[in-house]
């Protein structure tokens, strides 16, 4: 069992419980893998997919992941990370979010019978008494928690923390002793929640769970950490061609983090990769880029993304085939092209493209928004450095 262990420390920060979880392997029961998610709008990366690779790991072995959809929590809200009150959901936009979610965990984890089971935290709570969940929360203090950073800092900011907030994690602690948790695997943000898990089953005379917090690693801008909001992430959705531009996009010093913690390189090559400088740190991204796209999609994919970015990049070449944008201006300026082009990005992210120069318009590089561009017949439009568009007049 010291083999298990050790794949999984390659991406591993801390074991909580660990001689607990080496008993538990060698028993040779399966054991069951909490995976807890509360039903917000899910949007999965490559930092999400650290926990859902090792519990494949352990899948692969024979043993369960049970997949939680917090239905329940959901409607109370996680303020985890949060310096203001989360919005509470629908049961509608809760149900269409848990379908998302178990649509994109699918691309890591199996979901055959054997090794994966769903479940929803509404089934205890809605049939819970208020008398058992009063003695549920009679047994965990203020001080409690109040240890959470999280709480203290909106305090200290003036900040009104709910009551329900506080109740949160409660609630997902006593998740793990509900659904019989052997293991499971965190971001460190979610330590404080499962702490409490182990705390409740301790308290209710079932074995603590072992929890395992993973590696975070910067978002593709090499500061904070993968994130929707700051468009710094890889998805789990994103097309091979997207995911291995955006890894080509990343800065030299992630090189050695991402080989080692979103692929299965060797450690010696991860340790080869982290080496590389100069040209040669464009040779080790593009083999992390290779490494990631075939984990996700496969060998012969990843070789006909790399033939591609050599092509195009390399060589400087357009690409054979691009999307087309119909304009209806025959004239307009660069920054009417790529609020056209890039409909999701904030003017002030489009603003940013042209002062970094990301910008060419047939080639010819420009950073001045307000330019007038004379479509023509049509022209080719190269936004950041991997998007290209051919702008057709309408």
């Amino acid at each position: 069992m010291n083999a298990v262990i050790d794949r999984l420390r390659r991406t591993t920060d801390l074991i909580v419980g660990e001689d607990d979880l080496r008993e538990r392997l060698e028993s040779g029961r399966p054991l069951r893998i909490k995976y807890g998610v509360d039903c917000t709008a899910p949007d999965l990366h490559l930092g999400h997919a650290v926990n859902l690779w090792m519990m494949r790991q352990l899948q692969d072995l024979g043993h369960r992941v049970v997949f939680l959809l917090g239905d329940l929590t959901t409607r109370v809200g996680d303020p985890t990370g949060r310096s203001e009150t989360r919005p509470v959901l629908t049961p509608a936009q809760i149900d269409a979010n848990a379908a998302s979610f178990l649509e994109q965990v699918s691309l890591v984890l199996r979901t055959d019978a054997d090794v994966f089971e769903v479940r929803r935290n509404s089934e205890w709570y809605d049939a819970m008494p208020v008398a058992e969940l009063l003695s549920l929360f009679a047994q965990v203090t203020q001080a409690q928690l109040m240890s959470r950073d999280m709480f203290r800092d909106r305090v200290a900011a003036g900040r009104e923390i709910a009551v329900h907030e506080l109740v949160y994690p409660v609630l997902q602690g006593y998740d793990s002793f509900a659904m019989r948790s052997d293991l499971t695997i965190v971001g460190s943000d979610q330590l404080f929640n499962e702490q409490l898990g182990r705390h409740f089953q301790q308290r209710l005379g079932a074995p603590p769970q072992a929890v395992i917090t993973t590696t975070i690693t910067p978002g593709i801008d090499g500061r904070a950490k993968q994130s929707k909001s700051l468009n710094n992430y890889i998805g789990l959705t994103d097309s091979p061609r997207d995911k291995f531009g955006k890894v080509m996009s990343i800065p030299d010093s992630l090189i050695e983090a991402y080989a080692r913690v979103y692929t299965e390189l060797p450690p010696d090559t991860v340790d080869a990769l982290a080496d590389a400088t100069g040209p040669a740190a464009r040779d080790a991204k593009l083999r992390l880029a290779a490494a990631i796209v075939t984990r996700y999609h496969g060998a012969g994919t990843a070789r006909s993304e790399l033939d591609a970015f050599r092509h195009t990049f390399s060589e400087r070449s357009e690409p054979a085939e691009m999307p087309e944008l119909v304009v209806t201006a025959d004239r307009t300026t660069a920054f009417d092209l790529l609020r056209a082009a890039r409909p999701g990005d904030s003017n002030s992210d489009l603003r940013r493209l042209l002062r970094q120069g990301a910008v060419t318009i047939d080639g010819v590089r420009t950073d001045d928004p307000t330019a007038p561009v004379d479509l023509g017949t049509g022209v080719v439009l190269k936004s950041g450095a991997r998007t290209w568009h051919r702008i057709r007049p309408e």
